[in-house]
C-alpha cells in the first residue's frame, strides 16, 4: 500500500529547507514529550496509540450494532457536537455517494445529524422529516449536560418513544458516553440502552476513532477495518523513533511553525476535491481548538477549489501576504467522465474533447499552486493516493499527530480548550439557569 506523501518545496523562499531542518531538535523534543507523556494535558493522550489497541472485540461490537440499527432503521440520527459531529461527517462525506441521501434504494440508512447548533428552524424539520420514518438516535456525549446535544436528544428521544413506544425505542437508542458517570451514563443504565464508552484520555477533536466516529461511519456502510488500519500505519510511520527527516507529521509541524514566526498568521487547507469539504471543518476545529490560546495560534481556515476560487481567490492571491496554503491533492479520482466532443463548440470546449475531468481539475490545481506562490503564498502539499477509508485513516492520525507536535512547539497545552467555557458562562446565566444567580445579576446589569 502506498502513503499519504508531505511536500513542502513550493513553501520556500523566504524560508528556507535549513531553518525547517534546524527546527529538527524541538520537533523531536515535542513528539517525544507526547510519547512519554511529560507535556501540559498529558492526561488525554489516549488518541496516541489509539489506532493501534482497538481491540478485535470492540471492533466486532462495533460492526455488529450498526447490523443491527441498519436492520431496523432507515435514518439514523448522530447526536454530538465539535468532535463528537465532526470527525464522523467528515468521514463519511469523503467516502459516501454525493447524492446517497436522494438514492431511493439504499443498502444502508440515511446518517443525518442534531445536537451541533440550537436552531429551533432546524430541529422542527428534521423532527418533519423523521415523521413515517423508522429512525434510531446515537447519543454521544462524556456528560449527557452539552447544552446542544443534551436538547437535540431530549425532542427527538420524546418523538422516538411517542411514535413506537418507549420499549421499541430503547433497542433504536444508543448512547456513547463516559464509563461510569455523567447524566447520559446514568440514563443509559436506567433505560437499558447499548452503550459505548468514550475514554476518558481521549479529547472530542481526537475521537473519530473511538466508537464515537466508528459507530456512525460503520451504519454508513463504510469499512471502519480499513479505516483504523490506515490510522495504525501512520501511528507506527510518525513515532518519536522515527528520524525527522522522514517523519511527515513533525516536518509538517515545523514548516507551520516556522511560516507563523515569520508572520504568516493564517493557514487556509484547500482542496480540489468536493468531497473533503468536512475534513477540512474537522482540521479547523483541531487545529483551532488545540492551538489558539495564550494569544498565540494560527488561524485555521479552508477554501473547496475550484469553486472558491471565484469567491476567495482573488483575496488569496492579492490579499494581505499573512497567509500559507496546505492543500490536499488527491492523487487518483474513483471514477472516469471523458469531455465529449460538440459540433458546434459555442463554449469553446473542443480543445479538451476527450480528456478526463480529472484531467482538467489537476491542471487547474497545478495553475493555482503556481499563481498563488507567484504571488506570495507559501504553499505546502498533501498528496493522498485516493479517496479511501485506508488514506483516510492515515491523513486524519497524520493531522493528529503534526497537531500535538505543533502544539508543543508552539508552547501551548495542545490538549485543553479552557475558551470554550466563556458562552455557556454567559448563555446559562441570561437563560437564569439554577447555580447561576450571581452570574445572571451581573449580566444583567451589564445589558
Amino acid at each position: 500500500m502506498k502513503t499519504i506523501l508531505l511536500n513542502i518545496e513550493k513553501a520556500l523562499g523566504k524560508i528556507t529547507r535549513e531553518q525547517v531542518y534546524e527546527q529538527k531538535v524541538n520537533a523531536e523534543a515535542a513528539n517525544a514529550k507526547l510519547h512519554k507523556g511529560t507535556g501540559e494535558g498529558n492526561d488525554f493522550l489516549g488518541w496516541l496509540n489509539l489506532p493501534s489497541s482497538i481491540a478485535e472485540a470492540e471492533l466486532a461490537d462495533i460492526e455488529a450494532t450498526a447490523a443491527k440499527l441498519r436492520a431496523k432503521c432507515d435514518v439514523i440520527v448522530a447526536i454530538g457536537i465539535g468532535g463528537s459531529y465532526l470527525g464522523t461527517k467528515a468521514v463519511v462525506e469523503a467516502l459516501n455517494n454525493s447524492f446517497e441521501w436522494l438514492q431511493t434504494k439504499r443498502k444502508n440508512p440515511v446518517l443525518v445529524y442534531a445536537g451541533h447548533n440550537i436552531g429551533e428552524d432546524y430541529l422542527y424539520e428534521l423532527s418533519e422529516l423523521l415523521e413515517g420514518k423508522q429512525f434510531g438516535l446515537i447519543n454521544i456525549s462524556k456528560s449527557g449536560t452539552t447544552t446542544e446535544p443534551a436538547l437535540a436528544f431530549r425532542i427527538l428521544k420524546k418523538q422516538l418513544e411517542d411514535t413506537i413506544g418507549k420499549a421499541e425505542a430503547k433497542e433504536r437508542i444508543v448512547a456513547i458516553t463516559d464509563a461510569k458517570k455523567g447524566a447520559l451514563r446514568a440514563l443509559a443504565d436506567q433505560e437499558g440502552y447499548k452503550t459505548f464508552i468514550i475514554p476518558d484520555n481521549v479529547g472530542g477533536r481526537f475521537s473519530v476513532l473511538t466508537p464515537v466516529g466508528l459507530l456512525p461511519i460503520a451504519i454508513a456502510g463504510i469499512n471502519i477495518r480499513e479505516l483504523v488500519e490506515g490510522a495504525v500505519f501512520m501511528e507506527k510511520t510518525t513515532a518519536d523513533s522515527v528520524p525527522f527527516e522522514k517523519n511527515i507529521a513533525a516536518i509538517y509541524a515545523a514548516m507551520r511553525n516556522e511560516l507563523y514566526k515569520n508572520g504568516k498568521k493564517i493557514e487556509i487547507l484547500a482542496n480540489f476535491h468536493p468531497k473533503l469539504h468536512y475534513i477540512a471543518e474537522w482540521w479547523k476545529q483541531l487545529y483551532g481548538e488545540s492551538e489558539g490560546k495564550n494569544n498565540k495560534g494560527i488561524f485555521p481556515a479552508s477554501v473547496d477549489l475550484t469553486t472558491d476560487l471565484h469567491s476567495m481567490g482573488q483575496w488569496i492571491q492579492e490579499g494581505e501576504r499573512t497567509i500559507f496554503e496546505t492543500v490536499i491533492s488527491v492523487e487518483n479520482a474513483d471514477k472516469t467522465v471523458l469531455v465529449p466532443s460538440d459540433e458546434a463548440n459555442l463554449d469553446g470546449l473542443n480543445f479538451l474533447a476527450g480528456k478526463r475531468v480529472d484531467e482538467v481539475n489537476k491542471m487547474a490545481e497545478l495553475g493555482t499552486q503556481l499563481a498563488h506562490v507567484d504571488g506570495g503564498v507559501p504553499n505546502i502539499k498533501i498528496t493522498l493516493p485516493q479517496v479511501s477509508p485506508y488514506y483516510i485513516g492515515q491523513l486524519f492520525y497524520f493531522f493528529e499527530k503534526a497537531c500535538g507536535i505543533s502544539g508543543y512547539m508552539l508552547g501551548v497545552n495542545p490538549f485543553n480548550q479552557p475558551g470554550v467555557e466563556a458562552y455557556k458562562k454567559n448563555m446559562f446565566a441570561l437563560l437564569n439557569k439554577p447555580g447561576y444567580e450571581k452570574e445572571s445579576a451581573a449580566i444583567q446589569s451589564r445589558l
